[in-house]
């Protein structure tokens, strides 16, 4: 570009200048007079030209400083011995004044004329275009870096809810078994009880965040499949055992009519049938059963979690599945919101589908697997 100016207007000086209140910093300069300027060099700003350009934000241009008044004592004029000269305003693309781009010689010239303004004024908007795509790659670059590290974060938390909290878990659950089984004091068997209960309700948790922070890094809910029916049902039993330990005086009746093999990952239906029965235990009717009923037809493997309580309202129907929507902001049922979510995920990662209805009576969640 400077290159173009020097041949088109045949002045042997030519720069882009960083131009502040405080500053004149040269950007990238052709000088073939010489002058000794070269990129990063400063000049006294008050002393400039591209001062009265900033000031102002017209352009300065004069074909011979002797006939121009106001330039012909110029300071800048006599250290650089400049008879022509012109410097146009560089605007960035948000309005912000940038600098200029100018050019000069020690020898009068023919600059003053609409084609060399023509040409000029396209280059500051060229100028302009590039500040504005350098900057863009800039951010760009910064929030790439800023990703890497949020994702580094994420890595780390996530390692460290798979591993470092789940251990402790463990032990707490292994310690309260020990309890039950050897203590016969009643108020030591109630809180190894409560510490049981709590180890499931966190392990849950846990669950559910680490399938949450896998699903918005792109990873998804992974699955195991693999064909089931006898361990599908001593599974469910299982979940209804560990839902009743944190609810012991709620009843759960299971029933089971699986006349077909079950392909499925056992481990993440085990899961949805866990947060469908948590939320079942939180906006249940207190006193009334939990019934849970497994079955298979031709096409599909069903579950189903049925409870009586209020009726859910029909724009709550609409937002239940998502991530952190809670119906109820009853303290006492209170949760992340994430469980219905992740059994909703793990519906569509068996390429099935988890609904729901709800009347006045009777509140049922269904889960239907295609069989492969």
């Amino acid at each position: 570009m400077l290159e173009v100016i020097c041949r088109t207007t045949k002045l042997r000086f030519a720069a882009i200048a960083r131009v502040t209140e405080e500053r004149w910093v040269a950007c990238a300069t052709m000088d073939n007079v010489p002058l000794g300027l070269k990129p990063g060099d400063e000049l006294e700003i008050k002393n400039t030209f591209c001062n009265q350009v900033h000031n102002t934000g017209e352009a300065v241009i004069f074909n011979d400083v002797k006939e121009e008044g106001p330039y012909n004592d110029h300071p800048i004029a006599n250290i650089y011995g400049i008879q022509c000269y012109i410097s146009v305003p560089i605007y960035k693309k948000n309005g912000d004044f940038f600098g200029t781009l100018c050019a000069l010689d020690s020898v009068p010239g023919k600059i003053d004329n609409p084609e060399i303004k023509g040409m000029f004024k396209l280059f500051t908007e060229l100028i302009a275009f590039h500040l504005e795509t350098v900057e863009e790659i800039k951010r760009a670059e910064d929030n790439l870096r800023e990703e890497k590290e949020i994702a580094q974060l994420r890595d780390r938390f996530i390692a460290i809810l798979g591993h470092d909290l789940k251990n402790p878990i463990a032990t707490m659950r292994m310690s309260a078994d020990i309890l039950l089984k050897m203590s016969k004091e009643e108020l030591t068997l109630n809180h190894a009880s409560m510490i049981k209960s709590g180890s499931y309700r966190m392990q849950a948790l846990i669950d559910n965040i680490l399938d949450f922070a896998r699903g918005q890094m792109g990873e998804g809910i992974s699955l195991e499949k693999r064909v089931h029916n006898g361990s599908l049902i001593a599974m469910i039993k299982q979940v209804i055992k560990e839902t009743k330990t944190q609810a012991p005086d709620r009843e759960i009746n299971f029933s089971c009519q699986l006349e077909h093999d079950v392909s499925c990952d056992i481990n993440r239906v085990g899961q949805l049938l866990s947060n469908l029965l948590s939320n079942a235990n939180q906006h249940g009717h207190p006193q009334a059963p939990i019934a849970v009923n497994a079955k298979t037809t031709g096409e599909h493997f069903i579950l189903q979690v049925s409870n009586t309580g209020e009726k859910i309202p029909q724009e709550a129907l609409k937002n239940l599945f998502k991530p952190f929507y809670r119906e109820s902001e009853d303290a006492n049922k209170k949760g992340l919101g994430l469980g219905l979510f992740i059994a909703a995920e793990i519906a569509k990662a068996h390429y099935g589908d988890l609904n729901v209805s709800s009347t006045e009576k009777e509140t049922t969640f269904i889960l239907e697997i295609p069989h492969n």
